[in-house]
Parts: structure tokens; C-alpha cells; sequence
């Protein structure tokens, strides 16, 4: 992983797609964890033939190529005007009003998710709430990276502590919530299925007033990005019981709505849903 991307950045940025490309060909060849994407696929998409799931994975992986080849161009991207790597950017108007205060901006494992963060860190200063990897040398590449583009990082173990700090500071932090929680989180809809869903950036933002911005990255045939960012959303009633698991289900069904309409961009190969609800699992 580290060496395609030291290979990537010794390349010319526009040989970075056709190499991602190749990457992610070889991935989907090498069949690395097909089966529980092409498992995943089929539920979330029982319409579809097994042809249409078959086109949808294999783009899925060349996304996922160019993903990676792009961390070795990232600080170079975060700062390109947005006629080099960018297409159209749709809803900026959301977070303008919104600087110097605290924000939860929110997205999935959808497309290029960091460098989106990165990008609208130029519009106020970002941290990314980040889960270390296993491999050291790749984790402290990407930091490297992530410290290139000027956005800050704070560890998923000390999350609560260091988000409270930085949205108090007027920071605007990044996260994720769209893989399985286990029993911490709550089960909400999610491609026509209860999903254990993260509920931190739910209860963060019911517990300091800070809206939820979700925002999303799509790629043009072209290799640019279209950028999007939603309006911003709170929990309808925050002193109800059920808030934290009201606004879940909201911010859940956003990202449902932009998978439906690009599944080649999400993240397939997580089992996604991985833990069972309580009934299925026969508790009371």
C-alpha cells in the first residue's frame, strides 16, 4: 500500500487516475473481499441482475483505486482551482454563514470522504476524527497527508473529549457514520435494512447545539469531483427521548438517497451489516 503510493506521487497527476484504475482492477481480479461485497450488493439491490451488481463492483473497485492514488496528490489537490479538479460545488451557500462556529460535518465511506474534508477546510479550519490503522508506516503516511492539506486529527479513542475542544473552538469536525456500530449503536434504516449505526455525531451535536452538515464527493467520467454540501440539520426535538435516534435515522437516509443514485462510490466491502438487531438476535 505504501509503495503504490510513493509510485503514484513519482507520476505525473494525470497518469494518478489511469494508475488507480489499474489498482483497483487488480484488487477486483484478485477477488480481495468480493464475496461480501457482491453479498451486500445483492440485498441492497435485489431488483438489479447479477450482471448490472457485477458492473456496479467492478467500477466500485476502480473508484476505490483512484481513491488511494489520490492521498499521494492530496495537498496539491485541496488547493487546485476548481476548474483543474473540480467540477461544480452545490450548496456552498450552507456553510458560509456557518465559520468560526462549531460544525459536525458529516459524510460516509463514499468516494474520495477526505479530501472532500480537506478541501472545505479552506473555508474554516477541520479536524478529522480518524480510527488509526493497523499498519503504522501507511497510518503515519496518511498523517502526513492529512497534515499537508492543514487539517487536524483527532484519535477515535479520545473523540468526545477532543470534538468538544475543537467545536468549542469554532473548528468544524469531519466525521463518519456509516459503519456497523456493534451494540453501541442504534439500528436505524439503511438500504432497506436495520443497520447498528455510530450515534456519537447525533448525540454531539444534540449535546452543543452544533448542526450536522453532511457532504458528499462524486466523480465525473473526467476524473474531477462535483462537491456537495446539504443543508444543515439538528435534531427536530433535542430534549426528546428519542432525539439522538431521530436525527441518526435523518442523516442515515441521506446517504441511502446518494448511494441508490451512485452505488459505485460507497464502500461495499464492510459488512455493513454485520451485527443483528435484537430480535433477530432473540433478545428481549
Amino acid at each position: 500500500m505504501r509503495a503504490s503510493l510513493v509510485w503514484a506521487r513519482s507520476r505525473r497527476w494525470p497518469e494518478c487516475h489511469a494508475i488507480g484504475v489499474r489498482l483497483g482492477a487488480v484488487a477486483h481480479a484478485l477477488r480481495i473481499r468480493r464475496r461480501v461485497a457482491a453479498a451486500q450488493l445483492a440485498a441492497a439491490f435485489p431488483g438489479k441482475s447479477a450482471r448490472e451488481r457485477e458492473a456496479i463492483l467492478a467500477a466500485h473497485y476502480r473508484e476505490l483505486g483512484r481513491v488511494w492514488t489520490e492521498y499521494a496528490w492530496m495537498s496539491e489537490l485541496v488547493r487546485m482551482p476548481d476548474d483543474a479538479g473540480f467540477g461544480a460545488v452545490r450548496g456552498g451557500e450552507h456553510l458560509e454563514g456557518l465559520r468560526g462556529r462549531g460544525v459536525i460535518l458529516l459524510t460516509g465511506h463514499f468516494g474520495p470522504f477526505e479530501l472532500l474534508g480537506a478541501r472545505l477546510s479552506r473555508l474554516n479550519p477541520v479536524d478529522f476524527v480518524v480510527k488509526p490503522l493497523s499498519n503504522p508506516l501507511v497510518e503515519a503516511m496518511l498523517e502526513a497527508v492529512r497534515e499537508s492539506c492543514g487539517v487536524g486529527t483527532i484519535p477515535l479513542g479520545a473523540s468526545l473529549r477532543g470534538a468538544l475542544r475543537a467545536l468549542r473552538a469554532g473548528r468544524w469536525v469531519a466525521m463518519l457514520a456509516d459503519q456497523d456500530a456493534r451494540r453501541h449503536g442504534v439500528f436505524v434504516p439503511f438500504m432497506g435494512r436495520p443497520a447498528s449505526t455510530p450515534v456519537g455525531p447525533a448525540r454531539l451535536s444534540i449535546a452543543t447545539g452544533a448542526p450536522i452538515v453532511m457532504g458528499f464527493a462524486e466523480r465525473r467520467d473526467d476524473g474531477r469531483l462535483d462537491l456537495e454540501v446539504l443543508p444543515p440539520m439538528t435534531a427536530a426535538d433535542p430534549a426528546a427521548p428519542d432525539a439522538a435516534l431521530e436525527l441518526t435515522a435523518r442523516h442515515t437516509a441521506a446517504l441511502e438517497a446518494r448511494v441508490r443514485r451512485r452505488p459505485e462510490l460507497w464502500f461495499w466491502l464492510h459488512r455493513r451489516w454485520k451485527t443483528a438487531p435484537p430480535v433477530e438476535r432473540g433478545e428481549p
